[in-house]
């Protein structure tokens, strides 16, 4: 009897060191639970593998880099509403050149409130449809702004080739057709994303920049390649027919050829400013959209892609803000001076 009674206590001491083993465990368990939500909910994003710009499961930590891009958002949407007030207020400024300037202005205003919206949407409100809507806002936004650039260095070409007949009824149609096709094509490659050409539904199918499909982005890349092609055959055609001009006013006038050589030189250095300020810009982030995947880290789409924003900050400087027109209606706003008329000197787009 007293074996048992022993052994019936060694069996209720074991049962209860169990359950008190148990007990610890789970409390453990939930420990290190609540520590992991802990750690996920404040853990860096820098690790992400693709620029995020559609709505995202889990409320996202605040990325430096997306701040970036909010305030750069911000001021290229202020200087280039300024640019577009101004085209849209003046009767004096409806010409085909500046009717150019204006849709590229107004596709920059677009990147820039694009950029603020999906900085709303991705931290404030949560929204999947808003979220590819924003991204097809930005995609449409910067096609018509490299798009834009196209159109001018066609216009400022024929300016210059087609001196003589450039201000004829002609040209304000080619440019009409030239609008028209430019906000076409974007608008319709900016609807992809949002109409199903994302990659929500299988992420081995996004690139660099999400929900965009790799696919989506080489057509952009190939295409953004084949206007940057265009450009630079057009403006080197461009400084031929400047130095060409140049030598024949030196000629007709019998400047010196250090004359002749300071105003070619000074017209080529213009062209290559604005040629080499698209290429730097736009060129590393459109060669790492052919290069990269998904997968790579995020930094490294940031770093490429803020040159390419900063395309559209500069855009207003290059081709507005130089322009006398736009900066004798800015000086009259600033200085409160209201005439009845503003007067205006015809110019051409060479004069841009």
């Amino acid at each position: 009897m007293t074996a048992l009674r022993l052994d019936v206590s060694e069996v209720s001491a074991l049962c209860i060191n169990q359950q008190t083993g148990n007990t610890k465990n789970m409390n453990e368990n939930i420990s290190k639970n609540s520590t992991d939500d802990q750690s996920g909910w404040f853990e860096s994003n820098e690790d992400s593998s693709s620029l995020d710009l559609a709505f995202a499961v889990q409320q996202p930590s605040l990325n430096p880099w997306d701040i970036v891009l909010c305030v750069s958002g911000t001021v290229i949407a202020c200087e280039n509403a300024i640019v577009v007030a101004i085209i849209f207020y003046t009767p004096a400024l409806r010409t085909p050149m500046f009717l150019l300037i204006g849709s590229l202005a107004t596709a920059d205003l677009l990147a820039g409130l694009g950029l603020i919206v999906h900085f709303v949407f991705l931290y404030c409100i949560r929204s999947e449809v808003v979220g590819l809507v924003t991204v097809g806002l930005l995609v449409a936004s910067f096609t018509a702004s490299v798009s834009s650039l196209l159109a001018i260095t066609i216009d400022r070409y024929l300016s210059l080739y087609n001196a003589l007949t450039y201000y004829s009824e002609r040209t304000v149609t080619r440019t009409y057709i030239m609008l028209i096709l430019t906000w076409t094509v974007s608008t319709s490659l900016g609807l992809l994303p949002v109409l199903g050409w994302n990659c929500l539904k299988d992420i081995s199918m996004c690139s660099i920049v999400k929900p965009l499909t790799k696919n989506n982005l080489i057509i952009l890349s190939i295409s953004f390649f084949m206007v940057f092609g265009m450009m630079l055959q057009l403006y080197m055609q461009i400084c031929k027919i400047v130095c060409r001009h140049a030598h024949q006013i030196a000629l007709q006038r019998h400047f010196l050829a250090t004359s002749h050589y300071v105003t070619t030189r000074k017209g080529i250095s213009t062209l290559a400013v604005i040629l080499g300020a698209f290429a730097i810009c736009w060129l590393p982030f459109a060669i790492y959209c052919l290069m990269g995947d998904y997968n790579y880290p995020s930094l490294y789409t940031y770093i490429t892609f803020l040159p390419a924003i900063y395309n559209s900050m500069i855009n207003p400087v290059i081709y507005a803000y130089r322009n006398q027109d736009i900066q004798k209606v800015l000086w009259t706003v600033c200085c409160s001076c209201f005439p009845n008329r503003l007067s205006f000197r015809s110019r051409s787009p060479s004069d841009v």
